[in-house]
């Protein structure tokens, strides 16, 4: 079995004369990537292996929650940026078969399309969610049958869980 996690980065700031690829985290982005990290280590969702955009906000996300998470390996992916899901989804095609689970860290809408596009089967009420809204810091949970990565694709994924950060506490919803 693969498990794949699909996290959306926290909320960012849009600070005047920023480029958009080094916008950093707001006051309650910074709040909620930890706590999501925290909830993520209490469901005992343990990633071996980390792909990250290398923007600043999806990078600020994963290091407020990498080590709560045993620090697994992290390969930084540029092309996880502003990327549309089927260049997410061939990234995600490309880890050693020896990590069991991968956490991506990025952008919608391309995270958010390819999160609904391969949920082919799990909870009706969790898919539809998912289909409408992919918030920040948000994550979702994917496992796939086969024992290789290259084999991942549309449809063919269980959404084993959909968690927003309201979800896990009030106070991180905006």
């Amino acid at each position: 079995m693969r498990r794949l996690i699909l996290l959306r980065h926290a909320k960012s700031d849009r600070p005047p004369g920023v480029a958009d690829l080094e916008r950093p985290l707001n006051a309650r982005g910074r709040r909620a990537a930890p706590a999501v990290g925290a909830h993520l280590a209490r469901e005992g969702l343990w990633p071996d292996l980390a792909l990250v955009s290398t923007a600043a906000r999806t990078r600020e996300t994963w290091e407020a929650m990498a080590a709560t998470l045993g620090n697994p390996e992290t390969r930084w992916r540029p092309e996880i940026y502003e990327a549309p899901a089927q260049r997410i989804l061939a990234v995600i095609r490309e880890p050693p078969d020896t990590a069991g689970t991968v956490i991506v860290v990025g952008h919608n809408p391309g995270l958010g399309d390819l999160a609904a596009g391969l949920a082919g089967a799990g909870p009706r009420a969790a898919r539809d969610r998912l289909a409408l809204e992919f918030p920040t810091a948000a994550y979702a949970v994917i496992d796939f049958a086969g024992d290789l990565w290259a084999e991942v694709a549309p449809g063919r994924g269980r959404l084993e869980r959909f968690v927003r950060p309201r979800d896990i506490d009030p106070d991180l919803a905006g």
